[in-house]
């Protein structure tokens, strides 16, 4: 369960984008949250995900209060949590081939990963003749559909897609949500989507959550 309570933040204390923000995700549920540009809605992702630390609020994971982000978060916790950004092309290092990207954070934990790499691309529809390119040289769509697997490498318990397919073809839209419910199905991951297009979030998730939550 991922549970945020009372969540203030932003980048200025003196006029937070998130004031007393509250959301739960319970286990193996899907959560949509539709609201407009500017919001917040990133931000509050981006706390969810351990990687930005709120002015007030709690973070909770199973119960257990987050202490720490990013780097100093507890490495059980950090890797608990997979998230997916709007953007592929701000969130791949350009000098990476596909295989590497995807690979990024299990060798950042020491752990084996081209049998795991080899399995996440077939999962996500990234054929091996792709998985030797680097960003520049493939789609938004198959940039899109690494930075997936990659956010899926560590077996995470929650998926955090934020606009994920906002830059998609529908057909892109299509295989990445069969592969994220595919994850899911297998594992019981919980999944918070975000994004612009309530239709498509509507069918996607159980329910969907007010803006602001709370």
């Amino acid at each position: 369960m991922l549970e945020l309570r009372r969540i203030t933040a932003g980048h200025d204390r003196r006029d937070p984008v998130l004031r007393d923000v509250s959301l739960t995700l319970a286990p193996g549920e899907s959560v949509g949250l539709p609201g407009p540009s500017g919001c917040g809605k990133s931000t509050l992702v981006r706390v969810a995900a351990l990687l930005h630390e709120p002015y007030a609020g709690q973070v909770l994971l199973d119960g257990e209060q987050v202490r720490g982000w990013r780097h100093r978060a507890p490495r059980a916790q950090r890797t608990a949590i997979g998230v997916v950004f709007q953007q592929p092309r701000l969130s791949a290092d350009p000098r990476l081939r596909l295989a590497d990207l995807v690979a990024e954070p299990l060798r950042a934990n020491g752990l084996p990963a081209d049998a795991r790499v080899r399995e996440l691309a077939g999962q996500v529809g990234l054929g091996p003749d792709l998985l030797g390119r680097r960003p520049h040289e493939v789609s938004d769509g198959q940039l899109q559909r690494a930075c997936l697997a990659r956010a899926l490498t560590l077996r995470p318990r929650v998926l955090i897609c934020d606009e994920m397919t906002a830059m998609l073809d529908a057909s892109t839209t299509a295989a990445l949500v069969a592969a994220v419910e595919s994850y899911r199905s297998a594992t019981g991951a919980g999944l918070l989507a975000v994004g612009h297009d309530r239709v498509l979030l509507e069918r996607w998730c159980d329910r969907i959550a007010p803006w602001p939550p709370g």
